[in-house]
């Protein structure tokens, strides 16, 4: 099974299946050349959905620096325009400090027409030597939430034996049963096989704050976004709003929501450092829930913490494993719909719910997700995807609350609406999964 730590990752936007896993791939392509300084050229192919929307999604950016050896968890965002700028700059990229190679544009290639067999995210990485002779040839798919296979190896180098693996909602609460364990207790008894508690707990604590300093940084952070679209960033101004209301509105809980939810996906939108969860496009959805916890039930301890990213990362493995969370495959219900189904559950455990009522919380979050088309105008990750982080944020809170309200008794199972999204995502036509070829993308030209 794979762990929660590969479901939330720290990163830079603005796209996890765009940016973070062909920064990924072009660092393993990289890394797998026997010997570096016989390269003489490098070409990169980029396929269906990285090809259409690709450098909006900074994916040939990501490429880059992925070929300069740098990674998504650790480079600092202050340096990608750096980086980039001087191999464009110079024409020259540097494999190692004693060797470079030419960088022209035609190194990176969209092939907007053409799609790989395995999935849209398709990705060719060649490297050749001074006579022209192929060193070595590589393909790579970003299938969602900064996942990457090489070819038909799907990930295996990715899983691990746990004591108590699951592949569904039906295994995962038999389980609990079994054991009379809650089903944060079961993942963190998996996390544990293979981890000390310390090392998880080091973990937890480094999402959480670059969480939450992702939230503080976009409430403070003002100017337009990057791409053309001109969007200007809304979260300061509304936390500014937000601090001087002096009435008794009960609704302003909702635009603190929104208000984290925006300040993470601008944050995002800009290239900024954010939390995958479970994928970049979705990445404020939760966080905001954290942080409504923290400052409007309780300040959030080691305990729930642990409660919270465990039951979450479950509930995130499901999808996963069942169906996918890339936007190219399932449309944006595989990024926001399976992050609110994920913050739901999460949330409705934080707040003592059972295992059945958890289960419950996560159906809800998704059934009214299902169908959710993935359009980003211009190919930019910004409309309409910083707002339906607000929607999916306060959906997650009101799917928990009825969740909660009831015994747990439902008519559709968790297992069942993922089997939905599933059979949605293949069904829905590829203009509408992360293609800027439908939807939104064609009817909003005037931007």
């Amino acid at each position: 099974m794979i762990s929660v730590f590969q479901l939330f990752r720290i990163g830079i936007g603005p796209s996890s299946s765009h940016t973070v896993g062909p920064m990924r791939a072009a660092k393993w392509f990289r890394d797998t050349i026997e010997d570096i300084s016989l390269v003489s050229v490098i070409q990169v192919h980029l396929y269906g959905s990285l090809a259409l929307t690709g450098v909006g999604h900074h994916t040939d950016r990501a490429i880059i620096l992925g070929l300069l050896g740098q990674e998504p968890e650790t480079i600092s965002p202050d340096d990608v325009d750096l980086l980039v700028d001087q191999v464009r700059a110079t024409g020259q990229l540097n494999l190692k400090s004693d060797h470079s190679i030419p960088f022209t544009d035609k190194t990176i290639r969209f092939h907007k027409r053409k799609r790989l067999p395995l999935h849209s995210n398709g990705m060719r990485f060649e490297a050749f030597d001074s006579l022209g002779q192929p060193l070595l040839e590589k393909e790579y798919y970003s299938v969602g939430g900064g996942f990457v296979s090489e070819s038909d190896k799907a990930e295996q180098e990715e899983k691990r034996l746990v004591p108590y693996p699951f592949t569904s909602a039906s295994d995962l609460l038999g389980l609990c049963k079994k054991e009379n364990k809650s089903i944060h207790e079961i993942m963190w008894a998996n996390e544990c096989w293979d981890q000390t508690e310390s090392e998880i707990d080091l973990q937890l604590t480094k999402l959480w704050d670059a969480m939450t300093q992702s939230i503080d940084k976009g409430c403070r952070t003002r100017g337009v976004l990057p791409g053309g679209l001109n969007v200007k960033r809304r979260a300061p101004d509304l936390y500014e709003r937000i601090m001087a209301d002096t009435s008794s509105d009960p609704m302003v809980v909702m635009d603190w929501v929104s208000l984290f939810a925006l300040a993470v996906n601008e944050e995002n939108a800009a290239g900024g450092r954010v939390v995958t969860a479970p994928t970049n496009g979705s990445a404020g959805i939760i966080p905001s829930i954290l942080r409504y916890f923290n400052q409007f039930q309780r300040p959030l301890n080691r305990e729930e913490l642990i409660v919270f990213f465990m039951t979450a990362g479950a509930i995130g493995i499901l999808y996963k494993t069942n169906a996918s969370l890339s936007g190219a495959e399932m449309g944006c219900q595989g990024e926001v719909g399976v992050a609110c189904s994920m913050a739901a559950g999460g949330l409705a455990a934080l707040q003592g719910g059972n295992i059945n009522q958890v289960e419950n919380a996560a159906e809800i979050g998704m059934e009214h997700h299902l169908g959710l088309t993935c359009d980003p105008v211009k190919g930019l990750v910004q409309i309409p995807c910083i707002e339906r982080n607000t929607m999916g944020a306060v959906k997650a809170i009101n799917a928990a609350r009825l969740a909660l309200s009831g015994d747990g008794d439902q008519k559709v199972s968790l297992d069942k609406v993922i089997r939905t999204m599933k059979q949605t995502g293949d069904d829905m036509k590829h203009r509408y999964k992360e293609t800027s070829q439908g939807g939104l993308a064609i009817n909003v030209i005037e931007c």
